[in-house]
């Protein structure tokens, strides 16, 4: 029987339950059998025991404590005034907020923002190219914002997204996202990013990726390991270039990723996007050497409508002065790496981003003393 529960919970609580119910009304369906069975009389007869009165009256107190809390309590989502939530058998996803303070969360965690720090994950690689660019590859769909950039190149764009609800609200942080997604430019594919590269014989100019935060999040440091830019290295055509989104961790895993990126790439160039807030960075990486464009010569190669893409949002008024505030924030990828030297580089068997709690919550206690 434990067997079979165990094959059968996950499959019915992942595929059947969670896409059609709240988390909360699933724990209770589960829960309910064994309620049931714990206050039957029938049951403790059949099994030889004895339950004292006062034992059982305690339990049905208890019952029905955590029946009202059931009817009282509220989903994550009750508290947002503006939102759309939809499940899948993947996840729960909110699109919440209004205007410029739109939020996606999946499964409760804020992903991305409406920013134009992920314009520039699309424009800075492309800009950056030395030849007129063919097509690019978005990994990681969050809001969409990534994706409608790389489209105003007008060029084949395709974005792998793992989540499938995820795409479904592209409509509610962008109004023309009906109109994308009907583009024959546009591809969405429903997949992990890093299966979609192995299988797929597709050449791109720019692959852009920005995995979804925290950076210490299980199994995300599958989308910064040496062996994902491998794989990644071999779907770049001759002179792409790779963009790659840190959001902001601690020293271990920027030297962690950074290291990683170095040893995949030869030619890597680091932005820092607002250092004073520590909201991220921007990798550029290639095979081949990389252009030291100035601002105005990135700028003189987009075409008008990325241009106008580019500052839809501010802050700048021009593409050139755009690109010339992020370019101020340029960073040898070294010093990165010095922050934590002994750190090594990451790898699939090596997730050291994933082993956080000691290094920020122990290690420094332990300094502050000693």
């Amino acid at each position: 029987m434990n067997v079979v529960g165990c094959i059968l919970g996950p499959l019915l609580a992942g595929f059947l339950f969670l896409p059609l119910l709240s988390e909360r009304w699933v724990l209770f369906v589960f829960a309910l059998p064994w309620l049931a069975v714990g206050l039957s009389p029938a049951w403790a007869a059949k099994t030889g025991r004895i339950i004292p009165t006062r034992a059982r009256r305690s339990s049905y107190a208890l019952a029905l404590v955590a029946i009202v809390l059931l009817a009282l309590g509220r989903d994550y989502a009750a508290r947002f005034h503006h939102h759309v939530l939809l499940r899948d058998h993947t996840a729960t996803i909110i699109a919440a907020g209004e205007g410029m303070k739109r939020q996606l969360f999946v499964n409760g965690i804020g992903i991305t923002v409406l920013t134009p720090a992920t314009k520039m994950m699309a424009h800075l690689p492309l800009a950056s190219l030395d030849h007129a660019p063919k097509n690019a590859l978005a990994i990681c769909f969050g809001m969409g914002t990534s994706f409608r950039s790389l489209l105003s190149w007008n060029i084949p764009v395709t974005a792998v997204e793992l989540v499938p609800s995820v795409p479904k609200v592209f409509w509610y942080f962008h109004s023309d996202a009906p109109e994308l997604l009907a583009s024959p430019l546009a591809h969405v594919v429903i997949d992990d990013g890093r299966r979609y590269l192995e299988r797929t014989n597709e050449q791109f100019d720019v692959i852009t990726i920005d995995p979804p935060p925290p950076v210490e999040a299980a199994g995300s440091s599958l989308l910064y390991s040496k062996e994902f830019y491998a794989t990644l290295k071999a779907r770049l055509r001759t002179g792409g270039i790779l963009q790659q989104w840190l959001p902001h961790g601690d020293q271990v895993d920027d030297a962690a990723v950074s290291r990683a990126i170095q040893e995949s790439f030869p030619y890597v160039r680091v932005f820092w996007e607002n250092p004073e807030k520590h909201w991220g960075t921007h990798f550029i990486a290639s095979v081949e050497p990389l252009h030291n464009w100035t601002a105005a010569e990135l700028a003189q190669h987009m075409p008008d409508k990325a241009s106008a893409d580019l500052i839809e949002w501010g802050p700048q008024l021009d593409a050139e002065r755009q690109f010339a505030a992020l370019m101020a924030n340029e960073v040898p990828i070294k010093d990165l790496i010095e922050e934590a030297p002994g750190t090594p580089a990451l790898r699939d068997d090596k997730p050291v981003n994933e082993y956080y709690l000691l290094r920020r919550r122990v290690l420094p206690v332990v300094k502050q003393y000693f």
